[in-house]
């Protein structure tokens, strides 16, 4: 009997269970070009302040994310015919052990990837990532930004550091990238030992909107406040695996109960269609607390979902070219 697949089927239409493991089981690419969206792992954890692992997510990620197949069904989205995508490698660190000295590793990597035109779509790591690729993608001004988080990470020091996974946005507004009336928080719960540990979030302009408030607007209205707040200008999103309830996502960092499902987060995402997204990250996926897989699985999801949105973007920007 011949075979219906033979070795010049493409990956993507051979089994999932074949092949080695990219994001999405895209195009692996050591140069930069030809590509317009680069999905790239940042393996890096030395930020955390609890429970380490997420140097290990981008790795399980991608395996994961091999499950997911071309077109979004819900959107009718196939970012793969839209743009060039590929899974272009680790920005891996060359000194682990020196916190700043690691991000500006991952600063010159993420320098690369822009001045190459290309859009990066970075998986972690722990939040602290999101500071050096800010760098990197607001070098020209500063950008606004759709933060899914449990968490508004706009803390100070801790510890000795101010650049940990809980300070990078706080960072960033003070270094000229972010623009925090251009900026939403979405999710935010949990406990505290300081009642004002997110006051730089309120003070600097940023919308913070508690889960409370998520609850009670629901997601048609968050989705719209998201837009209002965000508005024509170039836009990240960040998206921490945390804003899930730890039914969905236990394998993190920092669980907090009381959090989104994950159709809520994959619907918030999906309400960024449109924006002029110029870069996106989901980090904190810790494996070691994921036995069964399902936080990776929930990330690879997101990402997809992160995938779609960004390749809109950089379609219609290069249909304006």
């Amino acid at each position: 009997m011949a075979d219906s697949l033979s070795k010049d089927t493409p990956l993507m239409e051979q089994p999932r269970y074949v092949g080695v493991p990219t994001f999405f089981r895209s195009p692996l690419r050591e140069t930069l070009d030809d590509v317009d969206i680069g999905i790239v792992g940042v393996p890096f954890d030395g930020g955390v302040t609890s429970r380490p692992g997420a140097r290990h997510g981008p790795r399980e990620v991608r395996n994961q994310s091999t499950l997911v197949r071309m077109i979004n069904q819900a959107t009718g989205v196939a970012p793969h015919q839209l743009c060039r995508v590929a899974d272009i490698g680790d920005a891996w660190v060359e000194s682990p052990f020196e916190l700043q000295l690691s991000h500006q590793n991952i600063e010159h990597r993420f320098h690369d990837i822009v001045d190459h035109a290309v859009v990066p779509l970075s998986v972690g790591g722990d939040h602290s990532i999101s500071l050096p690729i800010l760098r990197a993608v607001a070098k020209d001004q500063p950008v606004g930004m759709v933060h899914i988080d449990a968490h508004c990470d706009t803390g100070d020091d801790y510890m000795g550091s101010r650049f940990h996974h809980g300070a990078p946005f706080s960072r960033a507004v003070e270094e000229g990238l972010l623009d925090p009336k251009r900026t939403i928080q979405v999710g935010i719960r949990g406990t505290l030992n300081n009642a004002d540990l997110w006051r730089f979030s309120h003070d600097s302009g940023m919308r913070v909107m508690y889960m409370e408030e998520f609850h009670s607007l629901g997601v048609t209205k968050t989705i719209a406040e998201i837009r209002r707040v965000v508005g024509d200008g170039p836009v990240y999103i960040s998206f921490d695996i945390d804003c899930l309830d730890p039914a969905f996502a236990p394998g993190t960092g920092t669980p907090e109960i009381g959090g989104l499902t994950t159709l809520e987060a994959q619907l918030l995402v999906r309400g960024c269609s449109g924006l002029n997204i110029i870069g996106a990250d989901m980090v904190e996926v810790s494996p070691p607390f994921d036995p069964a897989g399902v936080t990776a699985l929930a990330g690879a999801g997101i990402l997809f979902e992160l995938l779609c949105v960004t390749s809109e973007a950089v379609a219609q920007r290069q249909s304006k070219s």
